[in-house]
């Protein structure tokens, strides 16, 4: 059980199997959402969120639209008060994707298309802000990725969703402080992303896949 206290941030990597859902509590209570797990782990994470007692979602981020990464998601759009949305600037013809589509425009909530460098948070302290993606015209839609990074105090987290190879370089040539305690490993610990000179940057204490 976690104990509360009021300057506390918690970040909860759900366990969806094969898949992203990464939930963050503010220490002022506001609440974060990076993904919701594949389709079959979507009550899961509902059941998980309420679990704490949350009611709204005051930031969803969808990193891409994977069914292993927006799965949950139409479920927790409708079970859920929901702030904003972020999403990239990246579409696909799936049916998951179209539902997801769907409950944001039953419940008359807009999308922020996500494009660059952009603040989420930026309070004395802690800061949550988009790294990424950085590029237009990538060949592998996980490099259209949504990369956010946390500073609460002397904490660092970056959550990568599945970039790959070509956006961790992009990231380093922009010269983002990418230094990070935690790492959310990119693409489930797949070959194609965490190259060498990304894991340089990062440096992470902890990584999670």
């Amino acid at each position: 059980d976690i104990t509360e206290t009021e300057d506390e941030l918690i970040v909860h990597y759900i366990d969806v199997g094969q898949g992203d859902s990464i939930l963050i509590q503010f220490p002022d209570e506001k609440v974060a959402l990076i993904d919701g797990g594949t389709r079959e782990a979507g009550e899961k994470v509902v059941s998980y969120i309420r679990s704490l007692g949350l009611k709204r979602i005051d930031y969803l981020i969808a990193t891409h639209p994977h069914e292993d990464h927006i799965g949950g998601l139409p479920g927790v759009v409708r079970n859920f008060d929901i702030g904003k949305i972020y999403m990239p600037n990246k579409t696909a013809n799936t049916k998951i994707f179209e539902e997801l589509l769907t409950e944001i425009k039953n419940k008359g909530l807009n999308i922020t298309l996500v494009d660059g460098f952009d603040t989420i948070i930026d309070e004395d302290n802690i800061r949550f802000v988009i790294l990424g993606p950085n590029g237009k015209d990538y060949s592998e839609t996980n490099d259209y990725s949504i990369v956010t990074k946390l500073e609460y105090g002397e904490n660092s987290f970056i959550f990568t969703g599945d970039m790959e190879r070509e956006a961790e370089i992009e990231l380093i040539e922009n010269g983002y402080d990418l230094k990070s305690d935690v790492l959310k490993v990119g693409h489930h610990g797949s070959s194609t992303s965490s190259s060498e000179e990304f894991l340089k940057e990062v440096d992470p204490d902890y990584s999670v896949i």
